[in-house]
């Protein structure tokens, strides 16, 4: 069994009474003694405290400048790079050849180089495509000497802004570089809460110090992985290899939203990127199937794999659950999942089969919660 990597805040967590877990490789709190239902609650309300170092930090430089960088980075992904302006980010999807999903993940233009954020799990894998891919004159570096934390909820920017006043200024999807007590710290105003709120890489030699100083502000609770997990899903975000992979196509993973026009048909720089004729045509004509968020009636919450139906006694099923469990913000079980197109109005009411039983979901608009980005 390979041995669990750990993060530069795990002896932190450790005593703070982490719970931790197996994920994506990596000995993480899934808890801490406040529980999953309060720390959910506390992000709603104050502001939370996750450690995400897990994640892969990666800068892409090049030797014939950013542009050239940007571009390059465009033959692998269907948004629009080269539009980004400087002190900015985007959300970004890794496609291959059959129009499916890599993995997702955040882009920032820095001003000189580019500054990605990839999936834990799929870091390694994301690394290598780009080595594979981009040519030479792109060098692809990953950063492990930064912890990377992420600070979200409606006084997240009070909290920061005792210690960074600089933030106040900052908007959704900024990504600035502050120099703080001689360390540089990289801030972006984002996060995958549905909430208000930051990620900020750090050295990870301050990193203890640093989260000590955020948690001992009485706004602020430290969050594990089981309430990250329940925030993103009331925002209706994807969790990448559950609710989209290889095989799901952004258009059906409901995440066409992130492709710009100007990569799209009738674009200055349509396609280019791999599995372009697919996603293309579904932009243009649609896909046979989509994500859509789901409101069990009931009060049992539906997990992922829960298999859905037509009515209460067809046989063939028509979609799973890919996402789901209790929303603790809207107090009762919420869920996503795919669906034929036909059944994906919002409104419409199915069926998921949930220990033997037959049971009415309604489609539903998403996020479950209204989000409190500060644009």
């Amino acid at each position: 069994m390979t041995e669990l990597k750990r993060t530069a805040l795990y002896d932190f967590h450790v005593a703070n009474g982490g719970k931790m877990v197996p994920f994506a490789g990596y000995d993480m709190p899934v808890q801490y003694p406040l529980g999953v239902m309060k720390e959910h609650l506390h992000t709603r309300t104050d502001a939370g405290l996750f450690d995400v170092s897990h994640m892969g930090q990666v800068a892409l430089t090049s030797t014939q400048g950013l542009e050239a960088a940007m571009l390059a980075l465009e033959a692998l992904v269907p948004v629009s790079v080269a539009g980004l302006k400087a002190d900015r980010q985007r959300y970004g999807i890794f496609t291959n050849d059959d129009g499916g999903i890599l993995d997702d993940l955040m882009i920032a233009n820095t001003g000189d180089h580019l500054f990605l954020v990839v999936n834990a799990a799929c870091k390694a894998q994301d690394i290598a495509h780009m080595r594979a891919n981009l040519p030479d004159y792109v060098t692809v570096t990953e950063i492990t000497d930064r912890a990377l934390l992420a600070l979200q909820g409606p006084k997240a920017e009070a909290v920061l802004a005792r210690i960074v006043p600089h933030v106040t200024t900052m908007r959704f999807m900024d990504s600035h570089r502050v120099t703080v007590d001689g360390a540089q710290w990289w801030i972006s105003r984002s996060g995958y809460t549905g909430e208000d709120g930051f990620e900020i890489s750090i050295p990870a030699d301050i990193a203890t110090d640093v989260a000590t100083k955020l948690v001992d502000m009485d706004e602020v609770a430290l969050i594990g992985l089981g309430a990250r997990d329940s925030l993103r899903l009331e925002a209706g975000l994807c969790l990448y290899g559950h609710d989209i992979d290889a095989t799901t196509s952004p258009v059906e993973g409901n995440i066409a939203w992130a492709i710009q026009g100007i990569r799209r048909k009738g674009g200055a720089r349509v396609g280019g990127f791999p599995g372009a004729a697919r996603i293309l045509a579904e932009l243009d004509e649609g896909a046979n199937k989509l994500r859509v968020g789901l409101l069990p009636q009931g009060r049992a919450p539906m997990r992922e794999g829960t298999p859905l139906f037509a009515t209460a006694e067809s046989t063939d099923q028509i979609g799973t659950i890919t996402s789901g469990g209790f929303g603790p913000s809207v107090a009762g079980p919420i869920a996503m999942g795919y669906l034929p197109i036909d059944f994906a109005a919002d409104g419409v009411e199915i069926f998921a089969e949930l220990r033997g039983k037959r049971l009415p979901v309604t489609v539903a608009p998403m996020p479950f919660r209204p989000s409190t980005y500060k644009r």
